[in-house]
């Protein structure tokens, strides 16, 4: 196959040399709240992306390996560098270290598996896609995480997708950055648009929706998408926004809520059901579902409406 998938187009707002900070769409999503109960460890994310900077303060400690697919360092398998900064940006969101300093990500003690399948241009060929998810289900990880995206719907991409899927490995997935803020127009990009993965959408950071998201029937929800503040290039970070920048807020809630849910039930969960769990977590924004899916990821909803009923139970004994 020579058709190539892309970066999903993004936008660096700002390069920052040091902050110190816990990102606001971490906070949004209520990740911090979760905190006590689980920072996502022992679950691991295979991040198909193009690469990391290993030697990032934030991220070099939850890294556990990688492998490069694309001809970037003379196609050298155990070389898995980012020459190009969406990878590494995309890795901190998800896991990067609560060390206290620098960014923290939604699941800051979950496992990366770095998977390189875009080169420094930002571009790469289906067929490291699909050995990449291969791969990531050989080495058996929780989660796989791609910001990425082409117009080509491509079969043997669909089918390794399933194949991943029924080894109970969540895939999650940009929606794409073509919208017009119109729900009455589809824009449809792969593999967001395949029934098997969360596709997700972008909102900024007053929860009102990315004119830039896209819209479809396949769109599952939302997440922060707008000058996100995370790891960069050489130890440094950046501001981004796009749809690339809300999936890692998703994959990260996700490695939260399978610690969580896997507890809670004492056994595995399936990924329908990891799913329902997810959705039972998500708050409508009042747009369109086309546009917002099921609304907007928010960690701590299912305890906000516990205490409800709780209040409810409380006056009702009051009142007998």
């Amino acid at each position: 196959m020579e058709k190539c998938v892309h970066l999903i187009p993004y936008k660096l707002e700002e390069q920052l040399e040091m902050v110190n900070e816990i990102p606001k769409g971490v906070e949004i999503i209520q990740a911090p709240e979760i905190w006590s109960e689980t920072k996502g460890q022992g679950i691991t994310i295979a991040i198909l992306d193009t690469g990391c900077d290993t030697d990032h303060p934030d991220l070099k400690d939850r890294i556990i390996g990688g492998r490069n697919f694309t001809q970037d360092d003379g196609g050298k398998s155990e070389i898995y560098e980012d020459y190009n900064g969406h990878g590494t940006h995309v890795a901190g969101t998800i896991a990067a270290s609560l060390n206290n300093t620098g960014v923290a990500g939604v699941a800051p003690e979950a496992n990366l598996l770095i998977l390189k399948v875009l080169g420094k241009n930002g571009s790469g060929q289906y067929d490291w896609i699909i050995k990449a998810i291969d791969y990531a289900i050989s080495q058996k990880v929780d989660i796989i995480s791609m910001s990425l995206g082409g117009p080509e719907d491509v079969k043997e991409l669909h089918d390794i997708i399933k194949k991943a899927v029924n080894q109970n490995i969540l895939v999650v997935c940009a929606a794409g950055n073509e919208g017009d803020g119109e729900d009455s127009t589809d824009e449809l990009g792969y593999p967001g648009c395949y029934n098997e993965v969360i596709s997700v959408g972008a909102i900024d950071l007053e929860r009102q929706s990315s004119e830039f998201t896209n819209s479809n029937n396949q769109v599952d929800l939302v997440a922060p998408g707008e000058k996100i503040t995370s790891t960069y290039l050489n130890g440094t970070y950046a501001s981004l926004s796009g749809t690339s920048m809300a999936t890692p807020h998703v994959s990260g809630a996700l490695a939260l809520l399978k610690v969580l849910s896997n507890s809670d039930f004492e056994r595995d969960l399936t990924v329908p059901e990891l799913y329902a769990q997810l959705v039972k977590r998500t708050v409508p924004l009042g747009n369109s579902p086309k546009i917002e899916g099921n609304g907007m990821v928010y960690l701590t909803l299912l305890d906000h409406v516990k205490k409800v009923f709780d209040q409810k139970a409380v006056k009702a004994l009051i009142n007998i």
